[in-house]
């Protein structure tokens, strides 16, 4: 017998897949909003002049934001109804966007960012513990998790796309207000398809412990994402270390309590740590990546921002075909050698990216970008749904917003790794250069533009040159995550269907 089995429950209806494309409209929002600005803001610059810094904030606000509350509205969830947050996070959601598209000044526009954080904080952990709740089938769950997980990539994929779409004939103001007929249908419909479910007798809600988790996320993401962008600086780098200290007490902290925030007893049971942990490092790779190749399908082979964002939407066709094809694998192997083989075969797309060179075919540069991307979404697929069925269904919004939040943390992580290690290539190829065109390909650019013609096209060469050598070295390091994520699923994940089925026969 399959060890599977052993967990299927009721098969849902129609009235469940139903519920389920419901959810979806949010998870694809949500996700989009992390990286539908893109376009939007030399737009938005033009009309609001922001300054450095606040430019910077309007862009990151809205992520900081989400990643740093996921746990706390999680948590809160499992207790007051996951339904019932999720639309309080929908009419946020929607008043946020409105009051960002009209905002009328740069700190107008960072406070709706901020809110649209909160409502995303809502909508995220809600979307995938509700899946716990509609299909209690475990294949049915399985294909429930794997859709859920190419929505948030196509979402992040999308965003830009969209963004350029709307702006060819509308005001910057387009890229919110499109949230809000989605919102307003999750309003009407959520009450009628999606079942409630709130945890019974789980305590009074900690607030000292939703306090810590956000002052512990804030500045570790924060200040990897400064010391990713600027390098080395005193004030990111204590940001961390208080970070991490707080950390440390919000753990021990979640030890003591009789109904914790996070269940640390969970966290250690390889199927859900390990899942966490290799989503972890397959964010780092991804988030950590995309950057090199939205630069280079730019500033190397010329493309526009909006011919960039649409190829940059080929590999997602790869990743459609090999995830539903990793969860029919996973029901006849062992999962950790599925999930395993995914991330090798994503390393293999990162040992093929790089051999990319600035006259290399847009073509062959797109292909190694879909089999890294097939290969990482499909064990990351695994890993959501192995995640998601190893948790109580009392806990499974805390649970989801754990692993999301780890999602959230190694992207940054990745940021800063693979950006510093391109970073340094490049400044090493280009120690000639002087001024910005030393630190960067756009500060290359930039100084190019005040250069007579042959000195222009002599740097812009060498920055060219420089950047791709340095994103060959990055790719390297994505597949070297990749390698370390892969030894993570044989080690920690291997019969980690059969954990799971006993712990719902004891259930």
């Amino acid at each position: 017998m399959s060890p599977d089995a052993h967990t299927a429950g009721p098969r849902a209806g129609r009235r469940e897949w139903t519920a389920f494309g419901v959810l979806m409209l949010p998870l694809l929002l949500v996700s989009m909003d992390v990286s539908i600005l893109y376009f939007a803001i030399p737009s938005i610059s033009e009309d609001l002049r922001p300054g450095a810094t606040q430019q910077l904030w309007i862009l990151d606000m809205y992520s900081f934001v989400l990643a740093g509350l996921l746990i706390t509205m999680g948590a809160l969830g499992d207790r007051v109804g996951r339904r019932r947050l999720l639309l309080a996070g929908a009419g946020l959601f929607g008043a946020a966007s409105a009051a960002a598209a009209y905002a009328q000044s740069p700190g107008a526009l960072i406070g709706a960012r901020a809110l649209l954080g909160v409502g995303g904080a809502c909508l995220m952990p809600s979307t995938l513990a509700l899946i716990r709740n509609l299909f209690r089938d475990a294949k049915q769950r399985s294909t429930a998790v794997t859709l859920w997980t190419l929505v948030m990539a196509t979402g992040i994929s999308f965003g830009p796309v969209v963004s350029g779409a709307l702006l060819e004939h509308f005001w910057w103001g387009s890229v919110f207000l499109i949230n809000l007929p989605a919102m307003a249908l999750l309003l009407v419909l959520a009450p009628l398809l999606l079942p409630e479910f709130r945890t019974e007798a789980r305590g009074k809600f900690d607030v000292l412990s939703a306090f810590l988790s956000l002052a512990a996320l804030l500045p570790v993401i924060h200040g990897i994402k400064e010391l990713a962008k600027h390098g080395y600086e005193t004030l990111p780098a204590l940001g961390i270390t208080a970070g991490l200290a707080i950390g440390v007490l919000f753990v021990r902290r979640q030890g003591r309590l009789p109904h914790p925030m996070v269940d640390l007893a969970l966290v250690r049971r390889p199927a859900y740590g390990g899942s966490v942990l290799v989503n972890l490092l397959a964010m780092a790779a991804t988030v950590g990546f995309a950057v090199f190749i939205t630069q280079y399908l730019q500033a190397v082979l010329g493309k526009s921002p909006f011919e960039a964002a649409l190829w940059s939407l080929v590999p997602a066709v790869g990743v459609m075909l090999a995830a539903p094809t990793g969860a029919v694998l996973a029901r006849r192997i062992d999962r950790s050698y599925v999930m395993g083989g995914g991330f090798l075969v994503s390393a293999a797309g990162f040992a093929w990216l790089t051999q990319v060179r600035t006259d290399s075919a847009l073509g062959w540069v797109l292909v190694a970008c879909s089999v890294y991307a097939a290969g990482l979404v499909t064990a990351m697929t695994l890993a959501n749904e192995l995640a998601l069925g190893a948790a109580p269904p009392e806990r499974a919004g805390a649970a989801a917003a754990v692993l999301e939040s780890g999602q959230e943390l190694g992207g940054a992580l990745g940021m800063a790794i693979l950006g510093s290690i391109g970073a340094a290539v490049y400044g090493h190829d280009m120690t000639g250069a002087a001024g910005a065109g030393r630190e960067t390909l756009g500060g290359a650019t930039a100084v190019a533009g005040h250069l007579p013609a042959d000195a222009a096209e002599s740097l812009l060469v060498a920055a060219r040159e420089a950047f791709t050598h340095g994103m060959g070295y990055a790719a390297a390091g994505a597949g070297v995550l990749m390698g370390c994520a892969a030894a993570a699923s044989f080690a920690l994940l291997r019969d980690a269907r059969e954990e799971r089925a006993v712990e719902v026969l004891v259930g």
